[in-house]
């Protein structure tokens, strides 16, 4: 038999928590910067930080600043970032990752 227990770090946690507050201020500068109509940040890079794991501190900010809210092919490819990052996480977090 082998363990079934999920056993998270306390790294991921910490890892998440910081890609989400980089997140978030990555998106409060570039609805800063929309505003003021200075260069912004490219949707690649909010995308990339979702990825990474930042995702709550985004749908934080987006919800908050109201900022992406109503561009639908961002929100379709953001969130389908978060769903690849939940499935990689889910799949190496996994009991059964390692037998």
């Amino acid at each position: 038999m082998f363990d079934t227990r999920w056993h998270i770090s306390h790294w991921i946690a910490i890892w998440y928590l910081l890609a989400s507050l980089i997140c978030f201020g990555v998106y409060a500068f570039d609805k800063s910067a929309a505003i003021a109509g200075r260069r912004r940040v490219s949707e690649v890079s909010l995308i990339t930080w979702g990825l990474l794991g930042g995702w709550p501190g985004a749908i934080l900010a987006q919800q908050l600043f109201r900022h992406k809210t109503k561009k639908p092919l961002f929100r379709v490819v953001f969130y389908l970032s978060v769903m690849a990052n939940l499935a990689a996480i889910s799949g190496l977090l996994s009991p059964s990752f390692l037998y």
